[in-house]
């Protein structure tokens, strides 16, 4: 039998610094500072837009804590879903403006932008096509160029996270 999940529900990340981390997790996505677990340096954040307790969890290690080295074993990234290709190219915008912004590319059923936050940790803000419109690209895992401009030209308008809390 396998473990019937239904999606990822939260992340936690360890964090260099606490404060700096919130900031920019706050700027970058709106997102609202929850609990605070002050014996674990901790705090919890949810996205305006959740239904969850807490979305991403943050917990302070310490400046002198090493960073985890591009490659080595570990988690790659997170992927933030947003509704509208619109939204993405708001996150394209936002993540520049903060001069986290590393990338984007198109990967067939999903269009995404790359960021890092201040202690290096990697995400990925994606916009997903419409299930119906998927076709081959249901079971291919391509990267190509992003032409965001003829994304929303094409896509402009369509909702695709499913049920959200309105914001």
């Amino acid at each position: 039998m396998t473990v019937p999940v239904v999606r990822l529900n939260h992340a936690v990340l360890f964090v260099s610094d606490l404060e700096r981390a919130l900031a920019f997790y706050t700027a970058a996505f709106g997102a609202e500072l929850v609990a605070r677990e002050p014996r674990a340096d901790a705090a919890f954040l949810r996205m305006p837009r959740s239904e969850n307790h807490h979305d991403l969890g943050l917990f302070g290690v310490g400046a002198t804590a090493p960073p985890r080295q591009p490659g080595t074993v570990g988690l790659y990234h997170l992927a933030w879903q947003v509704d509208t290709v619109e939204d993405l190219v708001e996150a394209r915008r936002t993540l520049a403006g903060l001069d986290a912004l590393t990338g984007e590319s198109s990967h067939g059923a999903t269009k995404s932008v790359y960021g890092v936050d201040p202690d290096g940790n990697e995400f990925e803000v994606m916009w997903m096509l419409p299930r119906a419109d998927w076709g081959d690209l249901a079971h291919s895992a391509t990267t190509e160029r992003l032409d965001l401009a003829a994304e929303v030209e094409r896509w402009g308008g369509r909702r695709t996270a499913g049920r959200l809390v309105e914001g």
